[in-house]
């Protein structure tokens, strides 16, 4: 059985969150271990009595042969932390999820992502606002994020598509239950230039509860966040307060100070908020002009010997800076200088505590291209 069914059996486990699950990968080795421990193990790993007794109860009522017969049928992706795929930006969070489930696909153009979010309450301008701004983004090759609902959000996925870009929705379900109904159309086109992503479980409802912290994973996959319009208590606040924590820039679109949608919108710019006055201020700010070179460095090749010889060390295992720099009897900051660069071209990853591994695409042209 695929070693990440056992992710999504812990994942179901009511009170195992990322914390917990990095305490348990830790100490048991890896999610299989894990999820077939013994009660007493599982308490030994400093789990709860009551965290263990969800535990047991999950595992005896769960399937995960027939979760994976329903991850095959309609074709949904199951990333961990632990595969290449993962969204980068996404694993860079505090606590980032350790199971997201895609329809469609993730590619690497996607770290370069912009949130559009806002009220479902829609006025003409926020409309017009949020058309140019997501219209925009994509002709300059800039992913659109935002979450499926009304208004805003789903006016931002479709004016990206419709510029022939690429957009991502985060649900506040499972990927399996779209919400609004009326947006399957869109959920649909966004499947094939974009992708669906939740860290939900499938069959998950759209409960009102799950909205706001899928909110901290639309933030995550983005290098800002727009917010068009919003009420004093709008959802698209808290997505500012989660950019704003894992120092992501939260643009702000002014707006009428008598319109109940741009209350939220104009306190941001007062405490301090990027006021978004015309799309070209994102590309500025950001220099999301790069955006073309950035993509186009993925595709390079080592440029010199210190990154070849790196390359050649680095394989699908983590190997720490310290090791590699031994391997390659080389400076360790000269390794750690070349690594960034390669990381940054995509033929290298960081897997956390400075131990990399190569990008597999990224290996098989380089051992092609080398004839080997």
């Amino acid at each position: 059985m695929d070693e990440r069914l056992f992710w999504v059996g812990l994942n179901l486990v009511k009170g195992i969150g990322a914390v917990r699950f990095q305490m348990l990968l830790d100490h048991f080795g890896d999610a299989r271990t894990a999820w077939e421990a013994s009660p007493g193990a599982l308490q030994s790993s400093g789990l709860s009595k009551k965290i263990v007794k969800n535990l047991v109860q999950v595992r005896a009522s769960v399937d995960l042969h027939s979760i994976e017969g329903q991850l095959e049928a309609q074709q949904i992706t199951l990333l961990t932390w632990l595969d290449e795929g993962y969204p980068r930006r996404l694993k860079d969070i505090n606590q980032p999820p350790p199971v997201v489930y895609v329809r469609g696909e993730v590619t690497p153009q996607d770290e370069w992502a912009v949130a559009v979010v806002g009220t479902r309450r829609i006025t003409p301008y926020g409309r017009q606002v949020t058309e140019e701004v997501a219209a925009f983004l994509a002709r300059n090759g800039v992913t659109v994020v935002s979450g499926l609902a009304r208004g805003i959000d789903s006016t931002a996925h479709k004016a990206a598509l419709n510029a022939g870009g690429r957009s991502i929705a985060v649900l506040g379900s499972g990927v399996d239950r779209i919400y609004p109904d009326e947006n399957r159309e869109l959920a649909e086109k966004m499947i094939e230039r974009g992708a669906l992503i939740s860290d939900y479980p499938l069959g998950t409802p759209p409960e009102g509860t799950n909205f706001p912290p899928r909110n901290r994973l639309i933030s995550g996959l983005c290098i800002a966040v727009v917010i068009v319009e919003a009420g004093h208590k709008s959802g698209a606040l808290i997505t500012a307060d989660f950019a704003a924590n894992q120092g992501r820039e939260v643009f702000a679109v002014p707006g009428n100070i008598f319109a109940p949608q741009s209350k939220g919108t104009n306190r941001l710019v007062r405490d301090g908020a990027h006021p978004l006055l015309s799309p070209e201020d994102l590309l500025a700010a950001l220099d999301l002009t790069m955006v073309t070179e950035h993509q186009s460095a993925r595709t390079v090749l080592p440029a010199d010997a210190t990154e070849a010889a790196l390359f050649e060390i680095l394989g699908h295992e983590p190997l720490h800076v310290d090791e590699i720099g031994l391997l390659a009897k080389l400076p360790i900051a000269q390794v750690s200088s070349s690594l960034a660069l390669m990381e940054l071209k995509g033929m290298v990853r960081q897997v956390g505590g400075m131990q990399y591994v190569a990008v597999r695409e990224a290996q098989a042209r380089y051992q092609t291209d080398a004839g080997t």
